[in-house]
């Protein structure tokens, strides 16, 4: 199996996924900053690097390897517009220029369902993500969440009842969907089943109700 290279590998995401990637029996290289890579899990092989800067990482990543991108803003709101592009584009932006110094065979990210009447600029943010990630010809699986529940990430789980009803009426049903809420388990196994069957050209992208059915097929 290629390796796989992970940013955000001390986050809400990267942790588990790392953990889930190592137990698939993957050569896992993370990217940390300077005094974080402790928070990685001792199978991995840290590479210390600004996840804003490509020439800080790009020439300790795998040649050919399959790259993950997970950084982004923690708990987005309305108020951290200017932070999303400062730090969710920015870092997109040199991950896709280190991927085409590594000549990297598969780009994984982790955008948004769209469109949504909500988070516009968040939206916006991972929106040009994407065009970033097709204008390097890498073939990419792009995965549109819109909220991911898990520790620290719960209150949301008082809307499952409004969904139920939504996804019940015609009118609301395709919304509902699209917009859904899944778990981190669900994210986890998404990107893991995205690294094990990378698409062969092009762009792959897959929507919340693929990613809801990830955790049960993994199972």
């Amino acid at each position: 199996m290629r390796p796989v290279f992970v940013t955000g590998g001390t986050g809400y995401l990267g942790r588990p996924l790392i953990e889930a990637l190592v137990a698939k029996g993957f050569e896992v290289h993370a990217l940390a900053r300077s005094g974080s890579e402790r928070k990685l899990p001792v199978e991995v092989r840290a590479v210390t690097g600004d996840a804003l800067d490509a020439a800080s990482f790009a020439e300790n990543i795998p040649a050919g390897a399959a790259i993950v991108h997970l950084v982004g803003t923690p708990h987005p709101s309305p108020a951290k517009a200017e932070e999303f592009r400062r730090v969710d584009l920015a870092s997109i932006r040199a991950t896709t220029k280190a991927a085409i110094v590594a000549r990297a065979s598969h780009i994984v990210y982790v955008s948004v369902a769209h469109p949504a009447p909500m988070m516009k600029a968040y939206i916006a943010v991972r929106v040009e993500g994407e065009h970033l990630i097709a204008a390097t010809g890498i073939p990419a699986t792009i995965l549109r969440p819109w909220y991911v529940l898990g520790p620290g990430h719960r209150w949301p789980y008082a809307l499952i009842p409004f969904y139920a009803l939504f996804r019940a009426l015609p009118a609301t049903r395709e919304g509902a969907r699209r917009l859904g809420l899944v778990t981190r388990n669900d994210m986890v196994a998404a990107l893991v089943r995205s690294v094990l069957s990378p698409p062969t050209g092009g762009v792959r992208v897959v929507e919340v109700p693929e990613i809801e059915r990830s955790s049960r097929i993994a199972a």
